[in-house]
């Protein structure tokens, strides 16, 4: 019998969203190499970004223009739902992967969980405390819509927790590091698995 894992699919997607507040397109390989080229005209998020491709080792592209003459609120959002529409695309049926990942990140004080399940369900279950409101000039709040726009596409179910901090870059950054690397987990071929997918009903 020949088996066909998900390794040896090509696991990219390119995903373009237009509206009256953004235009955005996204790239992504789930088999990268942690690359990223990020133009949204937010600093802090592309900061944020970076610490998912380089740590779960995906290859991203966005180019996101939106219309930050008002806030910063309608990109960050949308560049989370083209992510979310992007991976669904990219990780496919979901054969042959382990489905589930976590990750615990520190960062000086701080210290993030991030646990994943690619169940085909959106759930958010964001405890985060930020210790300020504001990194700069960016608004925290707008981490959250992110994460938010990210599960309702990517339809995972996701859980977000800082256990502990005092900077609130620090939290941030371990959010998303943490992230990062409970995707690729989750995203990851199981040989063991083949081509079945990780689920007692038969799909996901």
């Amino acid at each position: 019998m020949q088996i066909e894992s998900a390794l040896m699919k090509a696991r990219t997607a390119t995903v373009s969203r237009d509206t009256t507040e953004t235009q955005i397109k996204l790239t992504l390989n789930l088999d990268g190499t942690g690359q990223s080229r990020l133009v949204t005209g937010i600093p802090f998020f592309e900061h944020m970004l970076t610490q998912v491709a380089r740590h779960g080792l995906i290859d991203l592209e966005i180019d996101a223009q939106g219309d930050l003459e008002i806030d910063d609120h309608h990109t960050v959002e949308d560049v989370g739902i083209v992510m979310g529409q992007a991976f669904a695309q990219a990780v496919g049926d979901k054969a042959g992967i382990y489905r589930y990942g976590h990750a615990y990140v520190p960062l000086d004080e701080a210290l993030s969980r991030v646990v994943v399940d690619l169940s085909g369900r959106p759930g958010l279950f964001h405890n985060v405390d930020y210790t300020r409101a504001r990194i700069g000039n960016f608004d925290v709040d707008l981490l959250r819509e992110f994460f938010q726009g990210f599960v309702n596409h990517a339809m995972v179910s996701l859980h977000l927790d800082n256990l502990k901090g005092e900077n609130a870059h620090h939290q941030a950054e371990t959010l998303f590091k943490a992230f990062g690397r409970a995707l690729r987990m989750a995203a990851t071929p199981d040989p063991r698995m083949g081509d079945i997918v990780p689920s007692t009903k038969g799909s996901l």
